[in-house]
């Protein structure tokens, strides 16, 4: 098993590549190792000293530290998802093939009057702005809309990274603002 890895946006998150399909859809993030309970490989990664987030993509995996160097650590994360793939184990402990999606879009706000407008926005997200943010080993999901204002959610390597801000404000703002004329501000959440 060949294992890729990338550099992402945010110095303190690296992309793993498996070489094969990790989430069937959606994504996936842990953010502690309580929540990892749920997922064997993020609990073998939540091991590894450092280790402060994972995240599933499609056919990736982020993984995020809070301190050491990649080049200490990164052997370990190697081995930890390695040895979760050669043991046959399932993503997801209770064998299922769930996201995060679905607790996402319960957790969303908007005034059913706007139901048009946020349809536009999300498609614009859905289609533009997930795709080149996951090529940086993250995600962006739409939270809300009110008052002209656009919040999302940043994940895996775009969370806490230091071009976020920038991402968010010149990019996604821009892009919005431009085909959907009721947005005035895109903010994080």
């Amino acid at each position: 098993m060949f294992i890729q890895t990338e550099a992402t946006p945010n110095p303190a998150t690296l992309k793993f590549i498996p070489g094969r399909n990790v989430l069937p859809t959606g994504t996936m993030e842990f953010g502690s190792r309580d929540a990892a309970a749920r997922s064997p490989l993020a609990e073998r990664l939540f091991a590894v000293d450092g280790v402060t987030g994972v995240f599933y993509g499609a056919d990736f995996i982020t993984v995020t530290k809070s301190a050491g160097e990649w080049q200490h650590l990164k052997p370990a994360i190697l081995g930890a998802i390695m040895e979760h793939y050669m043991s046959g184990a399932p993503l997801l402990a209770d064998g299922s093939a769930a996201n995060d999606e679905s607790a996402d879009e319960d957790d969303e706000f908007y005034d059913e009057a706007d139901s048009e407008t946020v349809g536009m926005i999300k498609d614009l997200i859905e289609t533009r702005v997930r795709p080149a943010v996951a090529n940086d080993g993250g995600d962006i999901t739409f939270r809300g809309f009110k008052e002209g204002i656009v919040y999302l959610n940043m994940k895996g390597a775009c969370s806490g990274c230091p071009s976020s801000t920038a991402t968010l404000q010149h990019g996604i703002q821009n892009l919005l603002k431009h085909f959907v004329p009721e947005v005035v501000e895109v903010r994080p959440m």
